[in-house]
């Protein structure tokens, strides 16, 4: 690049720095103001205002005092929120003001005007014209889509046609341009190669400087309701999705916060390491959470559900032993889309015969007996759904415990109950006979309590009515504290025996047909109903019936729907199954749904094809509310290691590698466990010297993790982590850790411990060693005691080196 531009370059550069320096200076008195003000005003907050209750004209004027009070705070909040945010952005940019430029002449128009682009905006002193355009803006989308030529963008008044006469790419680090490229693509090379070769990071890192067109279809995609990414591995999905977040978050600021927006992570672990990517964007975070959490949070104590680790635990290790065939076929076919249409009928079965309750039972007798509810439930018009019935005999049972509350006063139990009551809850009594009559004064009357309970003669007739008033008070106040379980039970409905009402669709294959209508069954179907049964009495759930057992249930008592929740991601979506996306749906009927997976690394036994026109995904939301995107480009890992990766699954050679060289995947075979573990150690002090500073030792399974943390940490493996389902920080350094919790994240060198025929011999486990070795960006090692795996032994010869014996 000529000289000239590179000294216009800096000189503007120089000129942007320094406005945004005076605006940081200019505001920072101003903002540390406003919070002065806020918190001065939060600490005088009650010595502005008087509280005075004695009439109706004092408690109106006390609380107008406060409405005003808390306005005046609010304003001050929003104002230094507004201010502090501006502040933030500013500092933001100073190190980096932009990383882009485009020259755009808009047809029609007098000379191009010159867009340069970064993580926010920030506008000249006249308030007009933008010295940074923020990423997210509609001309800004030019940078991503276009090269120099024709090129349009879309505005909310329409397209707008232009040329694009040039494209720059910066990196600029700490005020100094460090590299410029003129372009004719979307990123340059060049750019990318930088970026690509760093070291693996703790937590991802915003992508906006190199984000691909590809990706930017992700992100700016704002018509469909179902948006579907099936991406290879190491192409960008996760970064895409956040970008889409904080993209989402920009257009819609007036009616989208970040609480509105839900994101269903793989694993804790997981959440942590995506955590930095709005905040350095400066957008707040939207709520994350797990799937299994979910279940957990709605099943309560009722039933402990099994998590999906423990689930692929045993897929892995249990082949052995009797049942497993019956619990695979059991996996997948709970998962279905069949079982979702069995529960269905089976609601409508129920709906004529078959609900099963809890009599309400109290001080070891019943109140309310199981048949008594079930003959009030079928007596209700049977064309209601199931929801309406029950709501009507929760309705039935309250009024019922009322009558019979009524009832127990005069109980014998009462009195007795009488004599152990404690000075508050007389004085409680008190308080309520006082605003009843306002005849006594409480603070008189308190201390000779007890004394007139016990005291039956009354010389005065006032005393008297007072007694027994003030005793029919705590009988009464005895009686509601005692039926206040009972009632508490109903509004929850355990009255309803969900956990029976389920059970009982496992009776048998005959039962089944009858009650579901279902004409083809799994062969392994009646042990697939013992080991369910034998679960649920154990009071736990398979993880394959957590989902089906919560919707059987909703079915019953209405569906807990959440309407304010306007987008939900999906991250890992290949590993959830069609009948979860039903359940989410109903969940959530507003929102939106963006699913990112690789049916390439679908490893669990309810996987879904995201990408197959008949897929589960397409008919939740129909095919013209849904659009698919697939991205083939890998980024993550040297193109030596795509090479060997892809040639590991049918189809894979779809998979297109960025042209980052590096080494060739290294396989070693080594005699026995103690001289592997040996070689990984000696391997892993070499990578260290090399200056790699993430590296994951990837185990098949959480005991074998556990089993090669202990023997590299006898062979002098320093700061080691063992990585299980119950970390919750992802950091840098050296671990071990089992494929499944691996997903999802990145390190700068992987060493997969045991790639043996005995491993990864089955073909369900193809998908699994093909995660583990897309976890390497830069090397990449793989280690065997016996036979290669037969993925492996498949692949070219000139595909990998192989380490001397």
């Amino acid at each position: 690049m000529e000289a000239n531009h590179w000294r216009q370059e800096k000189e503007r550069l120089e000129r942007v720095r320094k406005k945004l320096q005076a605006n940081i200076a200019e505001l920072e008195p101003e903002v540390a103001g406003l919070s002065d003000q806020a918190t001065d005003i939060r600490k005088r907050f009650w010595e502005e205002v008087t509280i005075n209750t004695s009439t109706y004209e004092d408690f109106e004027e006390s609380f107008y005092s406060i409405n005003q009070q808390s306005a005046i705070l609010a304003e001050r909040e929003r104002g230094h929120k507004l201010l502090m945010q501006q502040w933030k952005n500013m500092n933001r940019l100073l190190p980096s003001p932009y990383f882009g430029r485009i020259d755009f002449k808009e047809d029609g128009l007098g000379p191009s005007e010159q867009v340069y682009i970064g993580v926010s905006s920030f506008l000249n002193e006249d308030g007009l014209s933008f010295l940074v355009y923020d990423w997210r803006t509609p001309i800004a989308s030019l940078y991503y889509d276009c090269s120099p030529g024709p090129a349009s963008y879309v505005t909310p008044s329409g397209a707008i046609e232009g040329t694009m006469e040039l494209k720059r790419q910066y990196q600029i680090h700490n005020g100094q341009i460090r590299n410029m490229f003129d372009a004719s693509e979307t990123i340059g090379d060049e750019l990318l190669q930088q970026v690509l070769g760093k070291g693996a990071d703790s937590q991802m890192k915003s992508i906006v400087a190199t984000i691909q067109k590809e990706q930017n279809a992700i992100i700016r995609n704002d018509t469909s309701r179902m948006l579907i990414v099936q991406g290879a591995a190491g192409s960008g999905k996760t970064s895409a999705a956040l970008q889409r977040v904080a993209y989402l978050l920009y257009k819609h600021r007036q009616s989208i916060k970040a609480d509105q927006i839900v994101l269903f992570s793989p694993n804790t672990m997981f959440a942590s390491y995506i955590s930095t990517v709005l905040p350095e964007l400066g957008e707040e975070n939207m709520q994350q959470t797990t799937f299994q959490e979910y279940l957990d949070y709605w099943l309560g104590d009722s039933l402990q559900p099994e998590d999906p680790f423990n689930q692929m635990e045993y897929v892995l290790t249990a082949q052995g032993e009797p049942g497993y065939k019956a619990r695979l076929q059991g996996m997948t076919y709970k998962s279905s889309e069949a079982f979702l249409l069995d529960l269905q009928s089976y609601g409508v079965w129920l709906g004529q015969k078959g609900m099963r309750f809890n009599g309400i039972r109290f001080r070891n007798r019943n109140l309310i007996t199981a048949e008594q509810m079930r003959t009030k439930f079928y007596a209700y018009e049977r064309s209601l759904p199931l929801f309406n019935r029950v709501a009507l005999m929760q309705e039935w049972l309250l009024n019922e415990l009322a009558s019979l509350e009524r009832r127990e006063r005069e109980a014998p139990w009462v009195e007795e109950e009488l004599s152990y009551l404690d000075s508050d809850q007389y004085a409680e009594a008190f308080g309520m006979l006082h605003k009843e009559k306002e005849l006594f004064d409480l603070t008189e009357h308190f201390t000779s309590v007890r004394e007139k309970l016990s005291n039956k003669r009354r010389e005065d007739e006032g005393d008297f009515e007072f007694a027994s008033k003030e005793e029919e008070l705590l009988r009464r106040r005895v009686v509601k504290e005692s039926f206040k379980p009972l009632r508490k039970a109903v509004k929850k409905f355990l009255f309803v025996d969900i956990k029976g009402i389920y059970e009982q669709l496992f009776k048998g294959e005959a039962a089944y047909r009858e009650r579901t209508n279902r004409a083809e069954l799994p062969d392994q179907w009646s042990d697939i109903c013992k080991q369910t049964k034998e679960r649920l009495d154990q009071q736990q759930l398979f993880y394959e019936d957590a989902t089906p057992y919560l919707y059987l249930k909703e079915l019953i008592e209405g569906v807990r729907t959440n309407t304010e929740i306007r987008h939900i991601f999906v991250d890992e979506g290949q590993d959830y199954s069609s009948f979860q996306y039903v359940y989410l749906k109903k969940l959530f009927p507003r929102a939106r749904m963006t699913v990112l997976g690789d049916f390439g690394q679908a490893i669990f036994m309810q996987a879904t094809s995201l990408d197959a026109p008949d897929s589960p995904l397409v008919r939740l939301f129909g095919k013209d509310e849904t659009s698919l995107i697939r991205l083939l480009r890998s980024y993550r890992s040297t193109r030596e290691i795509v090479e060997f990766t892809r040639s590991m699954l049918p189809g894979g050679e779809e998979i297109a590698p960025f042209d980052r060289r590096g080494r060739k995947p290294l396989l070693a075979r080594l005699n026995g466990r103690e001289k592997r573990d040996a070689q990984i150690a000696a391997d892993i002090a070499s990578l260290i010297a090399e200056g790699y500073d993430s590296i994951a030792v990837i185990t098949k399974t959480a005991a074998e993790s556990r089993d090669v943390h202990e023997s590299l940490r006898i062979h002098g493996v320093e700061a080691l982590q063992l990585i299980t389902k119950e970390t919750m920080d992802f950091n840098k350094g050296v671990m071990v850790i089992p494929v499944y919790l691996a997903k999802g994240v990145e390190f700068d060198a992987v060493l997969v411990c045991d790639v043996s025929l005995d491993a990864y011999g089955r073909d369900n486990e193809r998908k699994l060693l093909y995660t583990a070795c897309t976890r390497a960006m830069h090397r990449l090692h793989l280690y065997t005691t016996g036979d290669w795996s037969p993925f492996v032994r498949a692949l070219s010869a000139d595909l990998y080196e192989q380490a001397a014996n």
